[in-house]
């Protein structure tokens, strides 16, 4: 197989359209067609039904589709890695979720600037579920995650620490002024339903809370009394002077895990994870 017509097949196998697929890549239906029959002469066994109404997956294609998004994302992230290897200046891209890490991402910048040959690090702000795709794709090399609610599934982890979570309410809230308070407290406020995030395939849990895909839009909806949240609780510190952190006693702990590819060979993640890991 060609790497064209791998991209070409993953392209209509996502979206079950000719048509659909032509115009995300940016070229005609027919060649299309035709690159996708040559690829299933080549393979010899059908990768698509298709009929005048819809196009489906056959068994052998599913696999493909599996085994194809692996392949072209190994090659984006081989571009990728080749391409900074060859700057001046070694490079290190630390993602995390827009809000997060605060004084443990302080301490771990400051404390890896003063190694040895330490490399540039870049952050970069991501949304929920995004950061195993931006390690995998090669985007990123290393990220902090907080499970459960991240998946690490398929990356290698050192875990950093353990925390409880907080309510973020109203200031003005009644619940704002107690000094701890129950899952079962925060869960039945019909004024202020919990907000919902989305999952790792973008979808949204049902329920009547606001949907939420970072802190900052997630903050000025509660100062608004329009939902709440439990989140881990060094994600509500230096909070707006609107808003307020309650400990919830039984709400689970969250765990702050470093995280990177298992076949990353990077002198920099190694020596970004040890330091992290010493903190």
């Amino acid at each position: 197989m060609d790497i064209r017509e791998l991209r070409y097949f993953v392209a209509v196998a996502e979206e079950l359209h000719f048509g659909k697929a032509a115009q995300r890549l940016g070229i005609a239906q027919p060649p299309l067609s035709r690159a996708i029959a040559q690829l299933e002469r080549r393979l010899g066994t059908a990768l698509l039904e298709r009929n005048s109404r819809k196009v489906t997956l056959t068994g052998a294609g599913t696999v493909l589709l599996a085994e194809g998004r692996e392949i072209l994302s190994a090659v984006t992230r081989a571009e990728r890695r080749t391409q900074r290897a060859a700057t001046a200046h070694p490079s290190l891209v630390l993602t995390v979720k827009s809000g997060t890490g605060g004084e443990l991402l302080t301490k771990l910048l400051d404390a890896y600037a003063t190694e040895p040959g330490a490399a540039t690090v870049d952050l970069l702000l991501c949304e929920a579920h995004q950061h195993r795709r931006l390690l995998q794709e090669g985007q990123a090399d290393v990220a902090l995650l907080h499970l459960p609610f991240d998946s690490a599934a398929g990356l290698d982890t050192e875990t950093l620490y353990t925390e409880g979570q907080v309510a973020i309410l109203p200031a003005s809230h009644p619940l704002a002024t107690r000094s701890r308070i129950r899952m079962a407290d925060i869960t039945t406020l019909p004024e202020l339903p919990m907000a919902r995030w989305p999952g790792p395939g973008g979808s949204y849990p049902e329920g009547p809370g606001a949907e939420i895909r970072n802190l900052t839009q997630l903050f000025q909806l509660i100062a608004l009394g329009r939902t709440t949240v439990v989140i881990p609780e060094s994600a509500g510190t230096d909070l707006r002077r609107d808003l307020a952190a309650v400990p919830v006693l039984d709400a689970q702990p969250v765990t702050t895990v470093i995280a990177w590819p298992p076949h990353s060979r990077l002198r920099a993640v190694a020596d970004l994870v040890r330091v992290a890991t010493h903190l």
